[in-house]
């Protein structure tokens, strides 16, 4: 994502006064955050239902009507479209459907489908294919088989906070509540025609870069540029994009991007992460101007509880970072949602989370729908076909009733089913 691309969304009133290309202008109330999101697709035949690398033909179809929207990603099995920057949370999530119809129906005409999903459900088909570019193979070089192993698809939500001091604020206040965010979104339970166990494999597959997962807590600016120096003198990350941290001021654009979700099975469940991480940035930007300090949990029960995060999602236990004990995963949800600030919230995003929690509530998350549709006939076909109808389907107005799929039209054929 260029910045000019970024830069030429904003709305007028963002920008600073006399600005060219600086930076806008920080905002006053935190309920005025502007967001955005960056969403990775993976695209698949709709017969094999296996991956295909035809990334290009559908970027370049794509790119007809949405522009620098729609990109390549590592490998030739992703694309990765971008929305622009909203202050209106129903603009945002009318434009998440389009790009994600549009992408549809670019693929489409080349005989392909698109999922939503943190990880592929099949095996791959062969060795990975990579899209071309410096920058790609250079990371191959540099990382080997790390490399192999991202087709894999996140969420990544982008705050605007042009402040760097500030963002990095915010960022101490959220990194104890990205567990939770995990949980929620988990939506890559299958990995390689299996079932792995986690209900979120690819918070667990992306642990294994030397620069990724929980972000440390950082006590100034000048200790973040320390990090990042330091990183990058050692080969552990190419440059400031490299910083794979789930929590990172974004080194292009004037924002704080949180990247800590799985690829959003549907429109409706990226809504709700993304009303849900302004909530929590807007609580974090008032507990901020009111004094009030971060919880500070070590960096081993950070990561403890991001594993068993990844690993229970919504359907069992996770860690209490301030009591170190397991609860079940829906009291923290409950309690995640009981620290916000509604005097600070937007009305439409605490409108959004309410709904979306209860949805989440009687249908699962991403993972536990994955599964449902496993569970009907212990076919991994069904997983894709649901995969292929979720990621341009229902709305947040229009769930999935209990317990149902969707049918779809495209024909049964052959997948390894499994385990």
């Amino acid at each position: 994502m260029t910045s000019r691309g970024w830069w030429a969304a904003l709305p007028e009133e963002h920008r600073a006064p006399g600005s060219a290309e600086g930076a806008p202008r920080a905002d006053r109330g935190p309920g005025s955050l502007t967001l955005g999101a960056e969403e990775e697709y993976l695209l698949v035949d709709p017969v094999s239902r296996r991956l295909r690398p035809d990334a290009e033909k559908v970027v370049a179809e794509a790119a007809a009507e949405l522009g620098g929207r729609v990109t390549h990603e590592l490998t030739r099995y992703q694309v990765e479209v971008r929305t622009e920057p909203h202050r209106d949370l129903a603009g945002f999530a009318d434009e998440i459907r389009s790009l994600r119809s549009t992408v549809a129906r670019a693929a489409a005409r080349h005989g392909l489908a698109v999922v939503s999903s943190g990880t592929p459900v099949a095996a791959q088909p062969g060795p990975t294919v990579f899209s071309d570019g410096a920058r790609y193979a250079r990371s191959v070089a540099e990382f080997g088989a790390l490399d192999d192993e991202q087709n894999v698809c996140a969420c990544h939500v982008h705050l605007g906070i042009p402040d760097p001091d500030l963002a990095l604020r915010v960022s101490n206040h959220l990194r104890a509540r990205l567990p939770v965010l995990i949980a929620l979104a988990a939506n890559s339970p299958f990995w390689q025609g299996r079932d792995t166990g986690y209900a979120g494999w690819r918070t667990m597959t992306w642990a294994r870069w030397p620069a990724a997962g929980p972000p440390p807590y950082l006590a100034s600016r000048a200790h973040f540029e320390d990090l990042v120096a330091e990183l990058a003198a050692t080969g552990a990350i190419m440059d400031r994009s490299g910083l794979y941290w789930d929590i990172r001021p974004s080194h292009h654009v004037p924002t704080l991007e949180i990247r800590a979700a799985d690829a959003a099975s549907s429109a409706a469940d990226t809504v709700l992460l993304a009303a849900l991480v302004r909530a929590a940035a807007a609580t974090a930007l008032a507990d901020i101007e009111a004094g009030k300090p971060p919880l500070r949990p070590s960096d081993e029960l950070l990561r403890a509880a991001y594993w068993r995060a990844a690993r229970d999602g919504l359907s069992g236990a996770g860690v209490d970072l301030e009591t170190g004990r397991l609860v079940p995963a829906t009291a923290l949800v409950e309690r995640f949602l009981a620290g916000l600030r509604p005097d600070v919230l937007r009305r439409d995003d605490m409108a959004a989370i309410r709904a979306g929690w209860a949805r989440l509530r009687a249908h699962g998350n991403g993972a536990d729908r994955q599964r449902a549709a496993y569970r009907v006939r212990r076919s991994l076909t069904d997983v894709v076909d649901h995969l292929i109808a979720d990621a341009s389907g229902p709305g947040p107005e229009d769930p999935l009733p209990e317990g149902s799929l969707p049918e779809s039209s495209l024909p049964k054929g052959p997948l390894p089913d499994g385990p």
